[in-house]
């Protein structure tokens, strides 16, 4: 009896304007809605909110209402939240109006949906902390699973989130992490008492990518289709996690393309097969047990076909930004004032790195498709200019910390 455990991750960053060397100095609002559309927070915001998050929310409420055993798991990065509140607050009462069912899961991530564990543990901790706050804050809801940034994975992440105190972590069930295995089971981290769940990601990308191409042999891909793939697992596991951008639904498969029809039809048809059901992430860890313990000594994530944290330090151009922007930590903290700490952490987000990728070939194409700059390069120049310029003002923030310091 397989159990269906939907989540979908709901994210938007703070983007980068065109930053340029001259406004080094001058002008230091690196996020300000200065009319570019795809730079446009704003802009965006409302366009993604009245495509995919709108329609989508109305969508799984009236399921959840005419389907009671319907249930479905979310993440909200910190910013998306923040933009919400500041451009749609609707938006966000509609993400509230499904949580009070009952039947939503919101899980833990970083509020900045930054890549900290990797170069500031302290960091991390802090800004999963604040992320903690914020959903409190904003749902009155407290998550026991913790999914990170792009679902990015390690030995060393998940004994942290155990430390942490959750009972569960995400990863992508890729094909060098599980080998032999299946996806469609719980496993434990290696030497961890906490829960491990595996991303389908076949069936996943199956909705999130291949859904509106017709160069696919399964197109088009219909609701009973999907739910007899779902059905010929009984029997051969026991969870089948199907994780994905919030954002399929409406924006990356529009309207046109019949995914809201998809989704409205397939609860329906999943429940036809009396085998099948649906469940969150904390009720299929306390339904099964886990399967196996692995071992995975490298990182993972969902991202590309690498799976792996190339498409955030796969250049020298990120990786220089990256180890820069943390180098600051000590200097930023120590000046004290939250306006420069709130900036110094929208500028960890990871999509700033992502959109400086110059892979090629597949990878390169989606994320040329994401990235709302006309190259990588035009991508690193804009930051690395607002970067620079943050770096002055901390300096000079820090010049009249000491001379106070110093009177005093």
């Amino acid at each position: 009896m397989p159990s269906v455990c939907f989540y979908f991750q709901v994210h938007q960053p703070f983007r980068v304007k065109k930053y340029k060397y001259f406004d080094i100095g001058k002008e230091h609002n690196y996020f300000n809605e200065n009319g570019e559309n795809n730079l446009n927070n704003k802009k965006v915001l409302k366009k993604v909110a009245r495509k995919s998050y709108l329609p989508t929310n109305e969508l799984l409420l009236d399921l959840l209402k005419k389907y009671p055993e319907f249930k479905i798991s979310f993440s909200f990065s910190g910013v998306a939240l923040d933009q919400m509140e500041m451009y749609s607050p609707e938006t966000l009462k509609s993400f509230k109006k499904l949580i009070d069912t009952g039947r939503v899961e919101v899980l833990s991530e970083t509020y900045y949906h930054s890549l900290a564990f990797l170069y500031s543990k302290e960091e991390f901790r802090k800004q999963v902390e604040l992320h903690r706050e914020k959903v409190k804050d904003a749902f009155n809801y407290k998550p026991n699973i913790f999914r990170s940034t792009e679902l990015f994975y390690n030995n060393d992440l998940a004994a942290e989130v155990a430390k942490m105190g959750y009972d569960g972590i995400l990863a992508e069930g890729a094909d060098k992490v599980l080998g032999w295995r299946s996806p469609n089971f719980l496993y434990k981290p290696q030497g961890e008492n906490i829960t491990l769940f595996l991303k389908n990601y076949k069936l996943s990308d199956d909705i999130a990518f291949r859904f509106s191409s017709r160069k696919w042999k399964e197109y088009p891909l219909t609701a009973p289709k999907f739910a007899q793939w779902l059905s010929a697992i009984n029997g051969n596991g026991e969870v089948v996690n199907l994780f994905m951008d919030y954002e399929t639904f409406g924006e990356h498969q529009w309207k046109e393309t019949g995914i809201f029809d998809f989704l409205k039809n397939l609860p329906e048809e999943i429940l036809k097969h009396p085998d099948n059901n649906f469940a969150t992430l904390s009720e299929a860890s306390k339904k099964y047990n886990e399967f196996a313990e692995l071992d995975v000594p490298f990182f993972t994530s969902w991202a590309d076909n690498e799976r792996d944290l190339s498409a955030w330090i796969g250049n020298s151009m990120q990786r220089d930004l990256l180890s820069k922007i943390y180098d600051l930590e000590e200097d930023v903290l120590k000046t004290g004032d939250e306006k420069l700490i709130e900036e110094w952490r929208k500028l960890q987000t990871s999509d700033h790195f992502y959109y400086i990728s110059t892979k090629g070939l597949e990878d390169g194409t989606v994320h040329n498709y994401f990235s709302p700059y006309e190259s990588p390069y035009e991508a690193f120049i804009s930051y690395a200019n607002a970067f620079n310029d943050f770096k002055l003002r901390v300096k000079n923030k820090l010049k009249t910390y000491e001379k106070t310091k110093t009177k005093s």
